[in-house]
């Protein structure tokens, strides 16, 4: 009588907890797996961790990280198969095309991309790697359906930021590029842009391919969506400029691009989409980001926070734009009110463009709070005398994120760039590949590092100082960073 007990509560599945049974490895390549979780909120709209939280979800990661258990009638535990062994199982179901169908091929690839989303790979993905990529490829090009495709773009777009290779992007673009343009579906668009993003700047794409790269992104801004079959589609749009974002700041010199780039994303900011209004502020910043970076590498003088000095024309890039006219719209859309965006969508609307105006009349990065505090307090250790001065200093940078015990401040809009896209791809998993993966260290390594179980000096020392580089020079190859 036990062990009919037994076998009736196995093969239910309900010794499996609700937690294990939601994951996507669990499932084991069945018709009846769960999706990966889709990627939540906005693409384009920043939000970084404040001081006393995580960037990763702990309680799911801990979920991911925990061995799933059986009870047995006995009280036994009989612990799963660690993350390696499991993630072994999913790379030789998708090596193992012939004997797969279309839904265990999607579920064995959301499995695979779960997996190493979460834990960096390196080593297991590389023992396949001349497998792996043409496997991946061949869903991409000839998936039975969309869900399968888009698995596969995920999995590219992981597998390619969990190694260092440099020939891997000579592979893919082209079959990135015919995902983009060929698919009805919005999400394989969208997907094949991240990957596009990640490929160039992380599998060993030279400087003249980051900029043609731009350039295709950049016609998808100037024609709505329409060069790509996705014609006024804001997600695509939004990560179009988002993408552009990413590898622009890798270039150090955006001269080339720079006019006709404004131009599109100064016309986007009359999008009814606000994630593509708002990553289309955050580019018109790191232009001028980039300018005034360059002004102060030819040894020009910055005044007044304009690159030049000159009122808003970038001299030196040979780029006369009308920055009081950028500042006009801006301000225009910090003060929207239109019952026709949400509330919620309203006030990350005012956070981004309000932060992109400073960054334009002040010549300051994302998230700079120009509010005004004591410089000192007597009731935490300031003396009366400065206390009654009256002086005051502005709270200055305020955006950070958190990883465990470590503090990055984000204050360039080249490092914002790159932290959102990272966060799109990776979620709940870029603390551990910050830990762990090198490409992913190396993307974020301009950031000021602070560990906050340090006791601090004033408040305001960091571990580390940001490079002044954007990038490699023309000609360099950009592989791994």
């Amino acid at each position: 009588m036990r062990d009919l007990r037994k076998k009736i509560l196995l093969e239910s599945g309900k010794t499996v907890s609700k937690k294990a049974r939601s994951r996507p490895e669990s499932t084991r390549g069945s018709a009846a797996g769960s999706p990966a979780p889709s990627r939540g909120g906005s693409r384009a709209t920043s939000r970084y961790a404040s001081e006393e939280e995580d960037i990763s979800d702990s309680e799911y990661d801990d979920s991911i990280d925990s061995s799933s258990v059986l009870n047995s009638d006995d009280g036994e535990d009989n612990v799963t198969a660690s993350w390696t062994d499991r993630l072994q199982d999913r790379i030789t179901e998708i090596l193992d095309r012939k004997r797969s169908s279309a839904k265990g091929r999607e579920t064995s690839l959301n499995a695979y991309a779960h997996l190493i989303r979460y834990h960096y790979a390196a080593e297991q993905v590389e023992n396949h790697w001349g497998e792996l990529i043409p496997a991946l490829l061949r869903s991409i090009r000839g998936g039975a359906n969309y869900e399968e495709t888009v698995a596969a773009l995920k999995a590219l777009t992981l597998t390619i930021l969990s190694t260092q290779s440099e020939t891997v992007y000579d592979q893919v673009w082209s079959s990135l590029k015919g995902a983009c343009e060929n698919s009805d579906e919005e999400s394989v668009k969208v997907e094949a842009i991240d990957a596009m993003g990640v490929a160039t700047m992380c599998g060993g794409g030279s400087v003249e391919a980051a900029e043609d790269v731009l350039d295709f992104l950049l016609e998808i801004v100037e024609s709505d969506g329409h060069n790509v079959e996705a014609p006024d589609n804001g997600r695509v749009v939004a990560a179009a400029l988002t993408t552009w974002g990413f590898v622009a700041s890798h270039l150090e010199d955006l001269q080339a691009q720079s006019e006709q780039a404004l131009e599109a994303f100064t016309e986007q900011l009359d999008s009814t989409d606000v994630a593509v209004q708002i990553a289309a502020g955050t580019n018109i910043a790191l232009i001028f980001e980039a300018a005034r970076e360059y002004e102060e590498g030819e040894g020009g003088e910055e005044a007044d926070g304009t690159a030049g000095g000159n009122g808003g024309s970038l001299t030196s890039w040979n780029l006369q734009y009308d920055q009081h006219r950028l500042v006009q719209r801006m301000t225009a859309l910090v003060r929207e009110s239109s019952k026709a965006v949400s509330k919620k969508d309203r006030k990350q609307l005012h956070a981004s463009f309000n932060s992109v105006l400073t960054s334009l009349e002040r010549g300051k990065g994302p998230g700079y709070s120009t509010a005004r505090r004591q410089a000192s307090n007597p009731h935490t250790g300031g003396s009366r005398v400065d206390f009654n001065d009256g002086e005051f200093r502005e709270y200055g940078y305020r955006e950070r994120i958190r990883v465990h015990n470590i503090s990055m401040l984000v204050d360039t809009w080249s490092l914002s760039t790159r932290v959102e896209l990272l966060r799109s791809v990776l979620g709940g998993g870029l603390a551990a590949h910050y830990l762990e993966n090198p490409a992913v260290r190396d993307l974020l390594s301009s950031a000021q590092v602070q560990l906050v179980s340090a006791p601090r000096k004033g408040g305001d020392e960091y571990t580390s100082s940001p490079k002044k580089s954007r990038g490699p020079k023309a000609g360099r190859s950009v592989a791994g960073l």
